[in-house]
């Protein structure tokens, strides 16, 4: 079993910045001890669907929401079992809670959330 944290969200104006962080811990003796993550982000928005953000896998290859290409970056440190999401140029519309998640050869985690809200 693996547990996700996240942290860093809060409350900003239109065009400011955040950086979101993710650690999650694993149990030593898990069926999936030792496994290498990819990390995603997903974003929820009051009343809306949980929507893909970005992706870091384990070769470093990235990926984005075309709505955040430009403005977010991802990292993920494997061997420190933490990761992160710079956001840049918030706009209005990136207000939501956001998720990380984890996977790693269909064991699948994720966090509890964190708020990000944007006003103008």
């Amino acid at each position: 079993q693996v547990k996700v944290v996240e942290s860093g969200g809060g409350s900003v104006q239109d065009g400011g910045s955040l950086r979101l962080s993710c650690a999650y811990t694993e149990a030593p003796d898990s069926e999936d001890a030792g496994c290498q993550y990819d990390m995603s982000w997903y974003r929820q928005a009051p009343g809306g669907n949980r929507e893909f953000v970005s992706i870091i896998e384990t070769n470093g290859r990235t990926n984005y929401a075309d709505s955040v290409k430009g403005r977010f970056t991802i990292s993920h440190d494997n061997a420190r079992n933490r990761g992160s999401l710079s956001m840049n140029n918030l706009k209005t519309d990136d207000t939501a809670m956001y998720y990380c998640y984890v996977d790693c050869r269909g064991f699948t985690y994720w966090g509890q959330g964190t708020q990000v809200t944007v006003s103008s």
